[in-house]
């Protein structure tokens, strides 16, 4: 498959991110503490996934061959539960756009270290001058886009 209809789904899959942000951030105020918010986001995460896994008829899973895989393949939980829990306090503070671009800089800085050195599973790709001025436009985009803020905190100090 040609890897630019990847790209469709990929950008709707993005474009639902800051809806997540917000609407867990709202949550996170309804129930009175983020974490609480954090902890119903990822349990109706689960109900919701149960049935399409039983629907599709997918096997259980081993257990077993999990437990002697490389002990890294278990943050995927801790990294999902970092990240809901960072947009509820986060992105209400700093706006949807600012925190979502805010969190492509990221992950595009820990993907970029992934593949230079191969890291969990992905193949080495070096970082070259070309991703370095890729990385660079995104974060001078955020700097543009936080551009008000900075120089009115600058101009009241």
């Amino acid at each position: 498959m040609n890897q630019l209809y990847l790209l469709i789904p990929a950008i709707i899959t993005g474009a639902a991110v800051p809806f997540q942000a917000g609407a867990n951030a709202a949550l996170g105020r309804s129930l009175g503490h983020p974490l609480w918010a954090t902890a119903v986001s990822l349990l109706v995460s689960l109900i919701c996934i149960i049935p399409i896994m039983l629907a599709a008829r997918i096997d259980t899973p081993l257990f077993t061959a999990a437990a002697q895989a490389p002990r890294w393949i278990w943050i995927g939980g801790l990294v999902g539960a970092l990240y809901v829990t960072g947009a509820l306090i986060i992105a209400p503070m700093l706006g949807a756009a600012n925190f979502i671009v805010a969190i492509i800089l990221g992950q595009l800085l820990a993907s970029a270290a992934l593949d230079q050195w191969g890291l969990m599973g992905f193949p080495k790709q070096p970082v070259t001058p070309t991703r370095v001025i890729g990385l660079s436009v995104v974060f001078v985009g955020i700097l543009v886009m936080q551009w008000q803020t900075i120089i009115g905190s600058s101009s009241r100090g």
